[in-house]
């Protein structure tokens, strides 16, 4: 068995054996089988895609490429949440605690930010003293004390995806459906939940820019979740604008807790709602209509804000911010973006506002960047709405005068505005899921 052979057989379209992609893919873990090689097998799957059972056997493969998390000693059902990534998204920060105060138990395994802003974890680090690492037995306590817990990926879980995506990355060979495939659901694989739901971003500030590849992803990924032994969802919902007003870390923080203050009931809580719901449907906790009033009452009661207190606790974070905001860091400067002139807002550059909140400091271009994390953005108009002239459209926050006028140059084209009313597009598109579902014993 030699790469040129399996090189050869991918670019002439010829199915692989699950033998011989192991063989790669470990081959390349080990670095037995060089880069100049995986680059060209990635770049002849990346022109000729790869079948269902390619796409199942490289996750697979991927998978048991390093550590995998034993959640057996969490009781009851566990259900996880993956998003494909968008402006704004802070989505985990909400429904955890909030399926948390339904009765299921939610371990999440989250990463740091690469790109526009910062990741779950980078969001949390910006609460005071919030533990992210916490040892394997305390993760499993607390989950079980608490609910849900959120921590940092293992440095040993998938090692595989690790090295493939730094190649693909380089060698422009990331946008394949089946290697998008592979890597998030070896990861979510690998972490071991009896559940997981799939939010599948589309839209100008998403990854998938159109709803067939969006579609396409979404199927793709439920397929090889289920032919896993899991139970699996997709839902396909709209990044055409940014999710909610906050894009940042501290920023976004405060506005996942306006959600759960029942405070904001915009479509990030929309949205929240829409997860929530499909999470404790996966678990068996009844009808998706009754799932979603289990989610809304949970916010309305308070018990998912005191779950969300909880954890703060528990993973060793000051959770007097929860009542006094400026515990969190904060910005020394500020600018705001105005109108030019009176209209409806047309169209919102959500990848633009992706590369200003960068700009701020918000996000990092290197994996070992720094972050400010008081640094982002508020937007405070969505699509369809009328703004008169001098409005603020959005506000920009850094500790960095430069970063910060730089981004405000950035930010004056990000709202087009028309005298013509203009319609939300829907902010969720489509469910992919199966009549048969695997039994969780």
């Amino acid at each position: 068995m030699n790469a040129c052979d399996i090189i050869f057989k991918t670019k002439r379209k010829q199915p692989l054996s699950a033998k011989e992609m192991k063989w790669l893919i470990n081959g390349y873990v080990s670095g037995e089988v060089p880069d100049y090689q995986v680059s060209a097998w990635l770049m002849a799957v990346c022109l000729n895609g790869l079948s269902e059972e390619e796409t199942k056997n490289l996750t697979l493969i991927m998978r048991d490429s390093g550590e995998k998390i034993d959640l057996s000693g969490i009781d009851g059902i566990t259900v996880d949440k993956h998003s494909t990534g968008g402006i704004g998204d802070k989505t985990s920060l909400i429904i955890a605690p909030v399926c948390a105060a339904c009765g299921i138990k939610v371990p999440k395994m989250s990463g740091r930010g690469l790109g526009f802003t910062g990741g779950t974890i980078d969001k949390l680090e910006s609460i005071q003293g919030f533990n992210v690492d916490l040892e394997r037995e305390n993760y499993i306590d607390t989950v079980n004390r608490v609910g849900t817990a959120i921590i940092a990926q293992s440095g040993n879980l998938v090692p595989a995806d690790k090295k493939l995506y730094a190649l693909r990355d380089v060698t422009s060979t990331v946008d394949s459906i089946p290697l998008i495939c592979a890597s998030i659901m070896s990861k979510k694989l690998a972490i071991g939940s009896d559940c997981i739901l799939l939010d599948v971003k589309t839209g100008s500030g998403a990854f998938m820019k159109n709803i067939n590849d969006a579609e396409r992803l979404a199927s793709l990924m439920v397929e090889t979740g289920r032919n896993a032994g899991k139970k699996c969802r997709a839902v396909i919902t709209d990044m055409n604008q940014p999710l909610g007003k906050a894009v940042g870390n501290a920023l976004e923080v405060i506005e996942a807790v306006e959600v759960l203050k029942g405070r904001e009931k915009g479509r990030l809580y929309e949205l929240c709602m829409v997860l929530a719901a499909n999470m404790l449907e996966l678990a068996g906790k009844g009808s998706l209509q009754e799932c979603r009033a289990f989610a809304e009452n949970a916010v309305e009661c308070g018990d998912a804000l005191r779950i969300f207190k909880k954890m703060i606790s528990a993973q060793g974070g000051d959770a007097g911010f929860i009542n006094n905001y400026s515990l969190l860091p904060e910005a020394k400067h500020k600018i705001e973006i105005k109108a030019k002139e009176s209209g409806y807002i047309a169209e919102i550059d959500s990848e633009g506002i992706g590369f200003v909140s960068l700009l701020t400091g918000a996000g990092r271009t290197g994996k070992d960047d720094a972050i400010d994390y008081s640094a982002g953005l508020i937007i405070n108009f969505g699509l369809g709405d009328y703004a008169e002239k001098d409005s603020v459209l959005m506000t920009l926050y850094s500790n960095d005068k430069n970063k910060l006028e730089e981004a405000a140059r950035r930010a004056e084209n990000i709202f087009r505005l028309t005298d013509r009313p203009t319609d939300q597009p829907p902010l969720i598109s489509v469910s992919y899921t199966h009549l048969t579902l695997p039994t969780i014993a």
